[in-house]
């Protein structure tokens, strides 16, 4: 999802009216009111996740927040998950250290491979609170039609 406005209009395009939108997605800390953008090192390291897992840029949960708003979506709600999927990280490394984990690794191929170095960075990002696991959801409104034939 390189373009999120255009992957939000989208999900809000298909939904039936009435019906709920839920996306659940790794996003990048809220800013605060006074910054514009991440610091340069959170950039850095965002930037070797990325590559590292063929990601494109990410976004916070207060933007996706902001382009459902901006699409009259209704209900909208956003919980940060990160406790509960931080420790996914260490489990997976703790996983992969083990004859069988190191062996499957190796056979897997290069992108594997380069996803596995990559783990150590998701570990860092969610302990400095830069990486947060974001569930969102919302509502597209009904229609008015749908709206009155209901009460007939």
């Amino acid at each position: 999802m390189p373009d999120k406005t255009k992957f939000v209009n989208e999900l809000a395009r298909v939904a039936a009216p009435g019906g709920t939108i839920i996306i659940v997605t790794w996003c990048h800390r809220d800013l605060s009111p006074s910054e514009d953008s991440l610091r340069p090192e959170e950039e850095v390291l965002l930037k070797k996740i990325c590559d590292a897992f063929y990601l494109p840029a990410w976004c916070s949960t207060a933007d996706y927040v902001k382009l459902l708003k901006s699409l009259s979506l209704e209900d909208i709600k956003a919980e940060d998950w990160s406790e509960y999927v931080a420790p996914f990280w260490p489990a997976v490394i703790k996983s992969a250290l083990s004859w069988k984990g190191f062996t499957s690794l190796l056979t897997s191929g290069w992108k594997t491979i380069k996803g596995a170095f990559a783990m150590p960075l998701m570990i860092e990002g969610y302990k400095k609170g830069l990486i947060k696991f974001a569930i969102i959801t919302c509502r597209k409104p009904a229609s008015i039609r749908e709206e009155t034939s209901s009460l007939s």
